[in-house]
């Protein structure tokens, strides 16, 4: 096919997408062995609509995937949907104006499953416009049948293995969505906050000052600590201390824990206020007194404050110890305090029944296994350490709800025994079905499970979900033996310590191997100066995606999300949008412009004896060096390093100089080489920019290369599954980068003296004279000529003392002087 006038994108992208589709140009060839490039990806989780910065971190996947499959690999490259657990529900809970508990189980469930699907289709049409190249054979939902046997069956292996414990703990609680939470579920948020300090009464009647932030946990007070060496309290210690305004007595306890130098070195021990609280409650065997529900209201034990919200009782209890003459000292604070990382609700450590997996044992084996895997950005190994080092709760992964995968288990009411379902029987719900067998004490009489897996606790899992682990006929399937472990797990910096850190416990707990070799880290699409982060439940951000796509092009938004490197956060820019879409516009030109010098010709497979220029021989040189960094970058997972490589290769040495050089001999006809040239520079770089900008690239290749490169009538053969450059080694040449690099010197020159003369750039010179150190420069300059010639529009080529003197010297540096006569 020829080139239209103008690049129509809003035209040529879907069409190419469906070519694409049709060709089966991204599928996983599963009889192919021989080298394969896995890819776990992320499945975006069902919570809202997807934004740019969803755009962001998908294509940079997406070069990776393109790149490996141009070098041959058999690229395995899935989709997923996580829709399985809160992040659903709390979207459909809005979606539908009315909470779970209102619509009931089963008919929540039916209308998640409902809304998951239909946003789920949405997503997808997205990923397809902005041209990811995905095998969508292999799409999974976290929730299908496949991810809920998996998720069953690997809580059955670990409870087997002894791995899993449910017990009545302080669990991480958020009020808000009704549920306990994992550790990793939860943000830091700084606010505002006010530090009283209060009169605590000793026997004799004297005060013992505590500060808090917390007043409203007083009826929940059950000791008070200070630490052992602290001399202004020794003589206190096992004494009785009166809290205020509940008038509950408590002692005196010593505990290293107690900071001497944090408010007055007395703390007061609730349960429970925060992580030391629980410390302090199970090494000293403290009394357990709730005094906060699991709706983050005050419970009977708060006296006439029950009933409140945790805001309204620490009011409502400041107001009345103010009033009665217990408050030392007010003092404005900023505190951090911690949250879901949901909905921004304040946590609550609450006593509650939970399961929960081993984690804290297995902290040193798991820095190990990270020193297994590449990171990239390799700084982003220590945010995986720092996680490690400083857990502190093993993985809590049952949650209250009612939309998710269910455990897989009973207990007898009669003993109380756990009745695991049989792995043949996976999936099932232990409320709509029963137990194949009796307990082992002979009853038949079961309690369903009711609580749900919390989302990360199947989500560490895609690669067994993707690989299909367990979800084929006879065991393990040849796809799960030869994708995993996976070679690419790309994700984002926030979730290391939940889906990276999950999975690589997972993996390790199941297989004892690492999930996958290379883990590659996005940082986040921001919508402005103090925006941060942009959140699918909380607002898509300033432009929805496709907007942007039909407005610049699928290319054009790809361009500014390959211009950040992996790590970094990228403002989204309309301005850098705009500057992908002008080069979009500058390829499809030049090779319009190419396009009438290519058309039928057939490159010799080698230039060994072609007459080739000073410029060709630069340019032709200067191309290999590209390839080669390029290709070194794209192995180093450095897209952003890459693209600017070629991008400035594209503008500054071929089409600003080498066209120019070359036109001359382009128009008359008069040399090959010129010719040569341009086609291998033109092929290259449109291969070496389709991991980037695969639209343009193809519609180029379609419309100049795919002929003559092997395509076959009717059949579509695509840039995609063309093969990488390679570097030819007897291309490069040294001497003829140093030749390019004056001619470039000289043009500039030229341009540069034009310019500031206000004289148009293609205005036409009666003279360009060299005068050079050496006969072998003149040489060179000589060879060069036509080309000179060419890109400075003069008529003629002089050397030495040629000169004239109505000469105008424009350049005299690095051991040549140039002049021009008008």
């Amino acid at each position: 096919m020829s080139l239209s006038k103008h690049y129509q994108p809003d035209e040529m992208e879907p069409k190419l997408q469906s070519a694409w589709e049709s060709a089966e140009v991204y599928h996983y060839f599963s009889g192919d062995q021989v080298s394969i490039y896995s890819i776990d990806t992320p499945p975006p989780t069902v919570s809202g609509s997807l934004h740019l910065g969803h755009t962001y971190s998908y294509t940079h996947t997406d070069v990776f995937a393109r790149f490996h499959r141009m070098r041959g690999e058999n690229v395995f490259y899935p989709m997923g949907f996580d829709d399985n657990g809160l992040p659903t529900e709390r979207l459909v809970e809005r979606k539908l104006g009315a909470t779970a508990e209102e619509i009931g189980r089963q008919a929540f469930i039916e209308k998640c499953l409902q809304i998951s699907q239909e946003i789920e289709s949405e997503y997808q049409n997205l990923w397809q416009r902005l041209g990811l190249s995905i095998d969508w054979r292999y799409t999974y939902r976290t929730i299908d049948e496949c991810s809920r046997r998996t998720s069953q069956r690997s809580f059955i292996d670990l409870y087997q293995a002894g791995l899993v414990y449910r017990q009545e703990a302080p669990t991480i609680w958020c009020p808000e969505c009704g549920t306990g939470i994992a550790q990793a579920d939860v943000d830091d948020l700084e606010r505002q906050s006010e530090l009283v300090t209060l009169k605590f009464r000793l026997k004799n009647g004297d005060s013992l000052p505590i500060a808090t932030t917390r007043p409203e946990l007083l009826p929940a007070c059950v000791a008070v600590f200070v630490h052992p060496e602290d001399k202004r309290y020794t003589d206190l210690i096992d004494q009785q201390v009166k809290v205020p305004l509940f008038e509950r007595e408590v002692k005196v306890r010593e505990d290293p824990a107690a900071d001497p130098e944090k408010g007055t070195g007395v703390v007061m021990c609730c349960t429970f206020g925060d992580t030391i609280d629980k410390h302090w409650w199970y090494t000293h065997h403290l009394d357990h007194v709730e005094a906060i529900d699991r709706q983050g209201k005050m419970t009977p034990v708060a006296g006439e404050y029950a009933g409140l919200t945790v805001e309204d009782a620490r009011k409502s209890i400041k107001s009345r110890l103010e009033k009665d003459n217990e408050i030392l000292e007010r003092q404005k604070i900023l505190q951090i305090i911690p949250v879901h990382e949901r909905c921004d609700t304040p946590v609550e450590l609450i006593m509650s029944q939970q399961w929960f997996i081993q984690l804290l044992e297995h902290k040193d084996r798991f820095l190990e296994i990270g020193e297994q895997i590449d990171w990239h950005p390799p700084h982003m190994k220590s945010r995986y350490r720092s996680w490690v080092e400083n857990l502190a709760w093993d993985w809590c992964i049952s949650r209250q709800r009612y939309y998710g995968i269910p455990f897989p288990l009973w207990y007898c009411r009669e003993c109380g025994e756990v009745i695991l379902a049989d792995i043949e029987d996976l999936p099932i719900d232990p409320i709509e079905d029963n137990p194949a067998a009796p307990c082992g004490c002979g009853s038949m009489n079961f309690i369903p499970e009711q609580d749900t897996l919390e989302t990360w606790a199947t989500s560490s899992l895609t690669p067994q979900i993707a690989g299909r682990w367990v979800c084929e006929e006879n065991g393990t399937t040849d796809l799960y033996k030869h994708v995993y472990p996976f070679s690419l797990r790309p994700q984002a910096h926030e979730i290391i310590r939940s889906w990276a850190f999950y999975t690589i416990a997972k993996s390790h707990f199941h297989f004892n191997r690492i999930p996958w070799k290379n883990i590659a880290i996005s940082g986040w699409g921001i919508a402005g100066e103090g925006m941060g982060k942009i959140s699918k439940s909380r607002g898509g951000g300033p432009v929805p995606p496709m907007e942007m796509i039909d407005r610049y092009s699928a290319d054009a938004v790809r361009y500014w999300a390959v211009s950040t490197g992996l790590g970094k956060d990228a403002v989204i820019s309309e301005d850098k949008i705009k500057l992908g879409a002008k080069l979009v516009t500058k390829l499809w030109n030049v090779a319009r412009f190419s396009e009438r010098f290519l058309v039928d010709y057939s490159a010799p497979i080698s230039p060994m004896g072609l007459p080739l220029t000073p410029a060709d021989r630069w340019i032709l040189s200067r191309l290999q060096q590209l390839i080669r960094r390029t290709t070194e970058l794209l192995e180093a997972y450095e897209y952003a390093a890459a693209k600017s490589e070629i991008e400035n290769f594209f503008w500054s040495e071929f089409s600003d100089n080498y066209l120019e050089m070359c036109k001359q001999r382009l128009y008359t006809g008069t040399q090959e080489t010129a010719q040569y040239t341009l086609y291998l520079v033109v092929l290259t770089l449109t291969k070496l920019l389709a991991p980037f900008l695969p639209f343009i690239t193809e519609s180029i290749y379609q419309g100049i290369f795919a002929d003559s490169n092997g395509k076959e009538s009717g059949e579509f053969k695509s840039i995609h599954l063309a093969n990488w450059p390679t570097a030819n080694l007897d291309l490069e040449d040294e001497d003829a980068e140093q030749v390019g690099a004056y001619l470039v010197e000289i043009a500039t020159a030229v341009r540069r003296y034009k310019s500031e003369n206000s004289m148009s750039l293609g205005k036409n010179l009666k003279r360009l004279m060299i005068t050079t150190e050496d006969g072998k420069m003149d040489h060179m300059f000589a060879e060069a000529r036509e080309d000179l010639l060419s890109i400075t529009r003069a008529h003629e080529l002089k050397f030495g003392d040629e000169i004239t003197f109505d000469a105008i010297t424009i350049l005299d540096a690095n051991k040549i002087k140039v002049s021009i006569e008008l």
